[in-house]
């Protein structure tokens, strides 16, 4: 059974182990420039209703979108994309060598049966049997179309249900953007993240070989510790658009954030005198985009704070998340929405432990008693390849809702729901003690597994 004991790290109950390659960021130059510029995705039309079927045709245009476009995707909807595909041409009129082959631009209409998600390059991969009338792919061939932002993709369904509508109005939704990019930074090293309304994404990573500071080598530790705050300051400024996010977190360990944001200022510094000197030298265009930057640092030098970190590296974005200074900035986000349900359910269990519980076969229960004051869940479980299964998940949020209680809906991008994810996917806080139904060691509902994401490969 799913008993509702307390949970240790690593608990691989109900069900086997789904892995998930967390979001991180493609290096990609064209438009990763503006990365922290979060744009809602774009409806371009719609014609559906709760319930029923009908189509959308959207134009995603960040990580962000690209993960929701996941979710909304599974086996049996049909879309619609353009796409490239290799086209030999036949040999020459005299029958004599090897054709050509060229790549075209064709628009194809394919029948879902896997969606993938391409954590690195922030795409989507939908393999089906094509369904669209051309004289390049033949009807019923498989294809693979790779979904990308900035292009508009056609999404039917047989039933759109109540998930599916949330998660489109929540992609489409200006309010969602929540983004706050993190640094965490230590001596030598330093990792970049963007924390958006239901990604994680990994910008950059910054490591520089440290000297001593004592002997022979204290001669170039200073050069080096330069070098080092020079290479982290250009990716913050490559990285993050200080004229959008909520709020530029440093945090780490000791006085390295202290350091660097004490170099940082030096060289807005530089900038301001170097703004009012006169000079001839004409600069390139490299040098006067770092010059902007640099600029858009210097105005908005109050959205940037420093908080502890016991690291600098991606656990610590819990810890820093958690801080008081960063949390009241972003009480309203879905992110922290998220961390403070997980933190009640976790002091529930701690010191109420009748009143709080976790996996499939103690939730369902609980709600049978009309019980569940907030039920979290995570968004993994709707990606069920059973459709049966789906729908009782969709109908357990409805429910809960509808009786009055809250729903939170984790993304298993965020450190929140992987944690989660280690508790099957789903628990809940009761409204009354249940202290028979928690202490019960309950059989496996079947068909209803919980998942489990591997904490090192998530």
């Amino acid at each position: 059974g799913d008993r509702g004991r307390r949970p240790s790290r690593g608990d691989r109950r109900d069900g086997p182990a789904k892995r998930l390659r967390p979001p991180r960021a493609r290096a990609r130059l064209q438009s990763r420039a503006s990365a922290c510029s979060r744009e809602t995705m774009k409806i371009l039309d719609e014609s559906f209703s709760k319930g029923g079927s009908g189509h959308v045709r959207v134009v995603p245009d960040t990580s962000e979108d690209m993960w929701q476009l996941f979710n909304l995707l599974r086996a049996e909807d049909h879309v619609e994309a353009v796409t490239f595909r290799k086209v030999s041409r036949s040999a020459g009129a005299d029958g004599v060598g090897p054709g050509e082959s060229e790549r075209i631009r064709v628009k194809l209409r394919v029948s879902v049966e896997s969606v993938d998600y391409d954590g690195e390059g922030e795409a989507v991969r939908v393999k089906g049997r094509n369904t669209t009338e051309t004289e390049h792919v033949k009807l019923g061939a498989y294809h693979t179309l790779d979904l990308d932002t900035g292009r508009a993709v056609k999404i039917e369904k047989h039933e759109w249900d109540a998930v599916d509508v949330r998660r489109l109005r929540e992609a489409a939704d200006p309010a969602a953007d929540a983004d706050l990019a993190v640094m965490t930074i230590d001596e030598g090293l330093a990792n970049l993240f963007l924390v958006g309304a239901s990604v994680t994404s990994h910008r950059a990573k910054v490591e520089k070989s440290m000297p001593r500071k004592t002997g022979a080598a204290a001669l170039g530790y200073d050069k080096a510790l330069t070098t080092f705050h020079k290479n982290t300051l250009d990716a913050v400024l490559r990285h993050v658009d200080l004229e959008k996010v909520k709020c530029f977190v440093v945090a780490g360990p000791g006085f390295a954030k202290d350091a660097f944001l004490r170099y940082a200022d030096l060289e807005c510094a530089r900038l301001t005198s170097s703004d009012d000197a006169p000079s001839d030298k004409k600069s390139s265009n490299g040098e006067r985009k770092i010059d902007q930057t640099l600029h858009a640092f210097r105005v908005h030098r109050k959205r940037i704070i420093e908080t502890h970190a016991s690291t600098a590296y991606r656990g610590a974005l819990r810890e820093v998340l958690e801080s008081p200074s960063v949390a009241r900035l972003i009480k309203d986000t879905k992110a922290s929405l998220e961390i403070a349900a997980l933190d009640d359910f976790f002091q529930t269990l701690a010191n109420k432990p009748e009143r709080a519980l976790y996996g499939p076969a103690h939730v369902f229960a609980a709600h049978d008693l009309g019980a569940i004051d907030t039920l979290l869940i995570a968004d993994g479980l709707f990606r069920c390849a059973d459709a049966n299964a789906r729908r009782r998940w969709v109908a357990l949020v409805e429910e809960v809702e509808a009786g009055g209680g809250v729903a939170r809906v984790f993304s298993s991008a965020h450190e929140s729901g992987k944690q989660l994810g280690e508790l099957t996917g789903v628990a809940a806080t009761l409204r009354f003690p249940l202290p028979d139904l928690v202490d019960a060691d309950l059989p496996p509902i079947e068909g209803m597994a919980g998942l489990a994401i591997d904490s090192l490969n998530a």
